[in-house]
């Protein structure tokens, strides 16, 4: 039984005969020689197919081959500068394995056509990086939790009611009820401290917003966390030690993605070794002000545009806390200090990608949360297991959620979020 290794390990090897197997990224040849640019998971190839070396249909075979075809080749392997990835494979075996037809993608295609074909496009180099950078971000996070001392939690999808406002639910028939798609797991998760103080999940995630920005998505993972007994200051702090947690890990381990994606490793990693400001938005908006000459009333969240002026003077990520209470979540609680200011913070990314995290310490006044769910229309009867939770022993809380494809759209230097995630789901677009 033949022995095949990846072709980053038969570079590594760099010399001698090896077994690999994957499809054809490139190929191209004339009546004597086929030159076969395999890939795999790891990296791509070239090899070589030489007439004088096979019999005439063998070779026949080979001149066959067309892109995306999938094939087992056993060779010699050594350097060649002039090959793509700096190696070259002498072929002395070959096995087509899955022949392919034309491959409907080419050069020069419009972001639409890509999206229509994304269950190819998901081939491409460029998606394959990104989509590497993504599993180690989300293992990296995983093991941060882990060291953390945190336990995995997990909240239902199908939920009762609204958590981030009604308007952007997702309506689901529930045998004779209706139900929502989850907006976050916020709301479970602080019953869930009650039992094991500190707790993580990352889980898909549904908001009905009517955008068609490049920041949006109306599904997206969400990774979240909640712990017993942090404030404020606790979980903004912990917010920025994660990030450059997992900052660190891509950077370590993803070299190579992130070039290819036009990312320097280097320049992330001094960003993710650097202190991180905190402000408050009121300072925010002195900021603006002074800055960028842009004058903002308190009391109006940041908009996209704000956001993307404000961290122009800035070349790491921002956490800006103290939002006005009023245009907040109904659990984001009053600072007792300031009362129209709510203990709740965003965390804000260089470069013009905007909000990655939002989180607060949560409310304990029943009062407090019930007015507000009135004023917003809600029935409060739905909420009653969830003031329960600070009826028996409650505790000061606090947690956040991170927006996945935000933060890898934000380490690969992505134009639009909808290259974060394998198949993109937007206000327009719910196939492939």
């Amino acid at each position: 039984m033949t022995d095949f290794i990846s072709i980053q390990e038969a570079m590594n090897k760099g010399s001698g005969e090896v077994s690999i197997r994957g499809w054809v990224y490139r190929e191209r040849g004339s009546n004597n020689i086929k030159f076969v640019v395999l890939r795999d998971s790891s990296n791509i190839l070239q090899c070589v197919i030489k007439k004088d070396d096979f019999s005439d249909d063998k070779f026949q075979e080979a001149v066959s081959v067309q892109i995306e075809a999938s094939m087992e080749i056993t060779g010699t392997i050594k350097k060649d500068e002039r090959a793509p990835t700096g190696y070259e494979l002498s072929v002395k075996e070959f096995k087509i394995i899955g022949a392919s037809d034309t491959f409907p993608i080419t050069k020069d295609q419009s972001p639409e056509f890509l999206l229509d074909k994304r269950h190819l496009w998901l081939r491409s180099r460029k998606m394959t990086a990104i989509l590497k950078v993504r599993s180690t971000y989300i293992q990296a996070r995983d093991e941060f939790f882990r060291n953390e001392g945190f336990y995995r939690f997990d909240a239902p999808i199908l939920q009762p009611s609204q958590c981030e406002g009604g308007s952007t639910l997702f309506e689901v028939k529930y045998y004779k009820e209706k139900t929502y798609l989850s907006q976050s797991w916020q709301l479970y998760a602080e019953a869930g401290v009650f039992a094991l103080e500190k707790i993580y999940n990352m889980g898909p995630t549904f908001r009905a917003e009517k955008s068609k920005t490049s920041r949006h998505l109306s599904e997206f993972w969400m990774a979240e966390m909640e712990a017993a007994w942090f404030d404020l200051k606790d979980v903004t702090e912990f917010a920025k030690k994660e990030i450059k947690y997992c900052m660190k890990k891509v950077c370590e381990e993803r070299i190579e993605d992130l070039k290819l994606l036009g990312r320097d490793s280097q320049k992330l990693l001094e960003i993710a070794n650097k202190d991180w400001p905190t402000m408050k938005y009121r300072e925010a908006l002195k900021i603006l002000k002074e800055k960028s000459k842009i004058n903002i009333s308190f009391g109006k969240d940041l908009r996209t545009i704000e956001e993307d002026e404000l961290m122009k003077h800035f070349n790491t990520p921002v956490v800006v806390t103290h939002y006005p209470k009023e245009v907040m979540a109904f659990y984001k609680p009053k600072d007792p200090k300031n009362p129209d200011e709510a203990l709740c913070f965003d965390m804000l990314a260089p470069e013009g990608y905007g909000e990655i995290i939002g989180g607060s310490q949560r409310s304990t006044d029943v009062k407090e949360m019930t007015d507000e769910l009135r004023k917003q229309g809600e029935s409060v009867e739905n909420y009653d297991w969830y003031f329960d939770l600070r009826k028996y022993g409650s505790v000061p809380h606090s947690g956040y959620g991170v927006g996945v494809e935000r933060v890898v759209a934000w380490l690969c230097g992505l134009d639009n979020i909808k290259d974060a995630i394998p198949f993109p789901r937007t206000m327009l677009r719910w196939k492939p």
